[in-house]
């Protein structure tokens, strides 16, 4: 992990990080301790229920973000990010003046106008801070990058939330509260000072002012890519899964545990650490590309241990007083509860953070900022639905625990409905947990592959196996060229139909499928896709490199598009590699989870690429010489 921990080093991402870190601690701080002051404090301020206030208070913090987000995302594919940067942390600074009047005037209605204006200042850098990402880190950064930033935003928002209760119960004066908001505010515009200009990506765009026309325009642009589109509904359905569990867990702590709230900041810190580790164990999980893989993966977590959580909610623990944190720590029950909270953050961490990144290396640089605006206007949207439906539930008389184990479930089936929308996302678990999990994959020059445009991948064919190895490595989807039979097999099949791989056979086989083939590469390729082939035709029966076949030349003669030369490994002789010939002498003599490897070349031309040099290229790939 120690190459995403380098950015914070980086001009180009330290101040940035620093710039949100403080924006969200702020944000809570500020949010937190208003509600503690007016929940407290009520009758000084207002004649209005706490209960209410403190529900007024949510949702006016989160308005901005429905009706202003659609024209932060057009300010920011307008303007330089970061200039915009800095004119929303002048915004922050200004704000806490408005919130310092208040507390002068002892003025509710200043104080709420000061939640509101943060979080418009809120809904005004959201935009900014995940379009500006592309622009300044290098396709490897991107995830490290995304995790960075949603581990410090966790992190933040817990200390401030944390900060924020403490001070409004341990200041005498509440002017205190903004003279702590305005000091982080101006440290905050510091930090951003050092982000390095982010040229806009269409600096002609004239700006509509209707949010709502321009709400549904973004969420247009984001739908023009069905990946995209589904991305940001999973990391919407996220934050309401999310905020869903983190809004009960002072109910869960009363009336469940039996505690106080100092068991309620355990709890709460507990799932933050969570969030924390899981998103910054994604780069390494992921080999620093960005691994929707990762994101079935995080889901099964997501609903096991929310299900676990409904099983582990002790009984019988509710006193008549809140019991102390050392009397709960001696109980399992209660670790149970801890350790499941622990892995419902990790495995979110490893649930948001590749899609966040997908999110941001798909979209369309001149639309990148409107789309992740329609993301936060969904996001609003999603985490409001979920938490009139959690009250609409526990009015009905829902125990919490069965709260969650029924949002558990529901996560279960959104999963499975939105990898049946886009099997890439499953097939891509299935890949990565091949080479993570069943081998010990090394890879050597994945950079070679380019991030955009057409390419032909050429590679030697070793087992049953190599296209979905190949799926794995690669930072972009494959369209893989190959045998019928192999296309048709029961389980195999299943995946590389639903990755679009292409079936080919002999010409004096099938002539009629060989031709549509062809047709159909050249048709991937003309629209900028990656295409795999294995061009000895067969998995090899000795482990030796077969001769190339001419295909590659037809392919290119129609399409000459670069060519990437891959060697595969150490899958010779193991489970999904043949076993005739030589292999039948010593059948599977390399185990499952043994070490294979991949080196990738640099591109060559089309017009160097003969079949005669790609064999070779392959054959010097695998260290050998004809």
């Amino acid at each position: 992990m120690s190459g995403q921990f380098g950015l914070l080093k980086e001009k180009r991402f330290g101040p940035l990080f620093g710039t949100q870190f403080l924006g969200a601690f702020n944000d809570n701080l500020y949010k937190n301790a208003l509600v503690v002051l007016l929940t407290f404090q009520a009758a000084q301020w207002t004649s209005i229920a706490p209960e209410l206030l403190g529900n007024l208070a949510a949702g006016i913090f989160i308005l901005p973000f429905f009706l202003f987000s659609a024209t932060a995302g057009q300010l920011a594919d307008k303007y330089d990010k970061a200039a915009l940067a800095r004119f929303s942390k002048l915004l922050e600074i200004l704000i806490m003046g408005i919130a310092a009047v208040g507390f002068a005037l002892h003025s509710l209605a200043w104080l709420l106008a000061a939640l509101f204006l943060l979080g418009l200042q809120s809904t005004q850098f959201g935009p900014v801070k995940y379009a500006i990402l592309p622009q300044h880190l290098h396709a490897d950064e991107l995830v490290g990058g995304n995790a960075l930033i949603e581990a410090g935003t966790f992190v933040s928002i817990l200390i401030g939330t944390l900060a924020g209760g403490l001070l409004a119960g341990s200041v005498a004066q509440p002017m205190w509260i903004a003279i702590g908001g305005l000091a982080v505010a101006v440290l905050g515009y510091l930090y951003s000072r050092g982000i390095p200009k982010a040229p806009p990506p269409a600096p002609e765009l004239r700006i509509n002012w209707n949010p709502l026309s321009e709400t549904w325009r973004s969420i247009n642009f984001a739908r023009g890519n069905r990946s995209v589109f589904l991305s940001i509904l999973g990391a919407s359905w996220f934050w309401l899964y999310g905020a869903l569990f983190l809004a009960q867990f002072p109910a869960y702590t009363k009336n469940v545990l039996g505690g106080g709230e100092t068991m309620v900041t355990l709890l709460l810190a507990i799932f933050t650490v969570g969030i924390g580790v899981g998103s910054l164990l994604c780069e390494r999980m992921s080999g620093k590309h960005v691994e929707i893989g990762l994101v079935p993966f995080g889901s099964i977590g997501l609903t096991l241990f929310g299900i676990d959580l409904y099983f582990a909610s002790p009984v019988g623990l509710v006193g008549t007083t809140a019991h102390e944190l050392t009397a709960l720590l001696s109980l399992p029950a209660v670790w149970r509860v801890l350790f499941d909270l622990l892995m419902l953050g990790m495995f979110g961490g490893f649930f948001i953070v590749p899609l966040y990144a997908l999110v941001q290396s798909r979209s369309e640089p001149a639309h990148r900022a409107r789309i992740i605006a329609a993301n936060n206007i969904l996001n609003a949207l999603f985490m409001v639905v979920g938490a009139l439906g959690a009250a609409a539930a526990l009015g009905a008389g829902l125990s919490i625990p069965a709260l969650f184990g029924i949002a558990a479930l529901l996560n279960a089936l959104v999963a499975v409905y939105i990898y049946g929308l886009v099997p890439e996302f499953l097939l891509r678990f299935v890949a990565w947990l091949l080479v993570k999990a069943v081998y010990r994959l090394r890879c050597e020059g994945v950079e070679h592959i380019p991030l955009n445009g057409p390419v032909l991948l050429v590679a030697n064919h070793v087992s049953f196996a190599d296209a979905v190895i190949l799926m794995g490595a690669s930072p972009r989807p494959i369209r893989f060229v190959m045998d019928h039979r192999i296309f048709r097999t029961p389980l195999l099949g299943f995946v590389f139909r639903h990755c679009g791989a292409i079936p080919i056979a002999p010409a004096k086989e099938d002539p009629a499928l060989m031709e549509k083939a062809f047709a159909e590469v050249a048709a991937a390729l003309a629209d900028g896709q990656l295409v795999g082939i294995f061009p000895e035709g067969n998995i090899t029966a000795d482990g030796e490199l077969q001769p190339f076949r001419p295909g590659v030349a037809r392919i290119l003669a129609a399409n000459p598009v670069p060519v990437v030369p891959m060697a595969l490994s150490g899958l010779w002789g193991s489970f999904f590699s043949r076993i005739d010939g030589v292999a039948m002498k010593t059948p599977f003599r390399r185990g499952m989870f043994s070490a294979i490897g991949l080196k990738v070349g640099a591109p060559l031309d089309a017009a160097a690429a003969t079949p005669e040099r790609l064999f070779e290229s392959v054959l010097a790939l695998r260290g050998e010489r004809r």
